[in-house]
């Protein structure tokens, strides 16, 4: 989507990048030259996708265990990036949690994990590199992975609309505050992307094929992950310098396909339609 060197001499960190759509944005940003630090909890599988994606393209990709749950080890990755790349440009917050379950079933435990996940992992690199930004006077880019349920809510995932919605706030907030220095934070609320450790964990068993999310979509369809990775490519770039506290929804129609109050009569097949236009003619006709 964006030239080759779109990226070249940015620096960006992926929160959860070592997997799904943060390893899928973090193999376009190597395409388009960037230096990537990816983080997670799982050295493991962060080295390997480190080592995969470099492989394949010309920028460099270094993996730094990390729990964005907790501060200082977010403030011990950012000091390692700088140390081995020098400054930061872009920070990607990506990383997540979900339950997919009634929220009564749920263990206070359980609703914490994922608010200190998403919304407290989140602040915790945001904070960090922020203040680090604003002491160096470099500017950069904050570029957070919400949800369309961010803004609507949503039953049965009540601890991640919860997480995603005080993120979307943070975006928007820290947009109109931080850009007298130079920081543009924007977001991105995607809908149906699958990826095969969140779906298989969230949905198991044949309850993928009942639950078609597809079916939800009015393009009938979900996303590829390239198409996220070509929008948060280009709002992390220079191309986009004048977006700030923009979320912009990547989701083929979904959320407003079930916003609609009488969207549901897409079900009604063409025969009906046109009984039921007959009978309102005829109506009038005899009124």
């Amino acid at each position: 989507m964006l030239p080759e060197n779109a990226l070249e001499n940015k620096t960006i960190i992926v929160t959860g990048g070592g997997s799904g759509l943060g390893k899928a944005m973090t193999s376009y940003f190597l395409e388009l030259g960037a230096n990537v630090v990816i983080t997670s909890r799982n050295i493991d599988k962060l080295s390997a996708t480190a080592e995969e994606l470099s492989a394949n393209s010309k920028g460099n990709c270094f993996p730094i265990a990390c729990d964005v749950r907790y501060y200082d080890q977010v403030e011990a990755m950012m000091q390692k990036a700088m140390e081995i790349f020098g400054n930061i440009h872009i920070l990607i917050n990506n990383a997540a949690g979900n339950f997919i379950s009634p929220t009564e079933r749920l263990s206070s435990n359980a609703f914490d994990t994922i608010i200190d996940i998403v919304l407290k992992g989140s602040k915790n690199c945001t904070l960090a590199l922020g203040k680090q930004w604003i002491q160096d006077k470099t500017q950069g880019v904050v570029l957070n992975i919400v949800t369309t349920y961010a803004w609507t809510g949503s039953a049965y995932v009540v601890p991640s609309a919860t997480a995603k919605a005080g993120v979307l706030a943070m975006t928007r907030s820290l947009a109109v505050e931080w850009a007298k220095y130079g920081i543009r934070t924007n977001a991105i609320a995607p809908g149906p992307f699958p990826t095969k450790g969140a779906w298989d964990r969230l949905l198991p068993g044949d309850l993928k094929e009942k639950f078609d999310l597809a079916k939800k979509v009015p393009l009938k369809r979900v996303g590829e992950h390239q198409e996220l990775a070509n929008l948060a490519a280009y709002l992390v770039s220079d191309f986009s310098a004048y977006i700030n506290g923009e979320v912009i929804t990547i989701d083929g129609g979904e959320w407003l396909q079930g916003a609609g109050q009488f969207n549901l009569l897409e079900a009604i097949p063409e025969e009906m339609w046109d009984m039921l236009e007959s009978m309102i003619r005829a109506k009038k006709n005899n009124s």
